[in-house]
């Protein structure tokens, strides 16, 4: 059965991983690298403190919270647990392959970039989509960051959706653990 995912796996990357124009590389390359999205980090902490004044420092936390459980779940738990050579990585696939930046460490499963792009859209969903429905657009800078795992070579598919499902399950976690100590406070002091 294993060996049965991991050929459906592989055959799924190397058709994704062919999808590639020389145009799109530096696209890529800018989607997958993580100081890109720093002033997107900023503006999204800005915006959430100047809309929810003193609320946005328990909702940056929560987020925060999300992101670095994602986090370590995939690269200090999962990625030495499995020992899954990333793609670029595997001597059969090196002439199969369309690498376009240096590929990382040795293992890829969990995608940490899956993990955590979508621990901040889900978090981001759960906390503030039902008065801001735009949040939902999030979910789509998180899909396009995690393809662009498999576009770079450093991801399997199965990896980066792993990854998605840890980083949904580790804000929904965070978000449920933020209303229930909200819910606790508010009870106290009603009483």
């Amino acid at each position: 059965m294993r060996d049965a995912i991991n050929q459906v796996d592989t055959a799924l990357f190397l058709w994704l991983n062919s999808l590639y124009a020389s145009w799109l590389d530096p696209v890529m390359i800018f989607a997958t690298e993580r100081n890109t999205w720093f002033p997107f980090y900023a503006l999204l902490i800005g915006w959430l403190v100047f809309r929810y004044r003193k609320q946005a420092l328990w909702m940056v936390l929560t987020l925060a919270a999300a992101v670095a459980i994602s986090d370590q779940t995939a690269s200090a738990l999962l990625k030495p647990l499995t020992l899954r050579l990333r793609p670029c990585h595997v001597p059969a696939l090196q002439k199969l392959i369309h690498p376009v930046m240096d590929c990382g460490g040795p293992y890829g499963f969990a995608s940490s970039h899956a993990a955590n792009t979508f621990a901040l859209a889900t978090g981001l969903w759960l906390l503030v989509g039902q008065q801001h429905p735009w949040a939902k657009w999030v979910f789509l800078w998180a899909v396009f960051v995690s393809y662009s795992r498999i576009y770079v070579a450093a991801h399997y598919p199965l990896d980066v959706l792993a990854g998605a499902g840890i980083g949904v399950l580790a804000a929904t976690l965070c978000v449920t653990t933020l209303r229930s100590l909200q819910a606790r406070s508010a009870n106290r002091k009603a009483v």
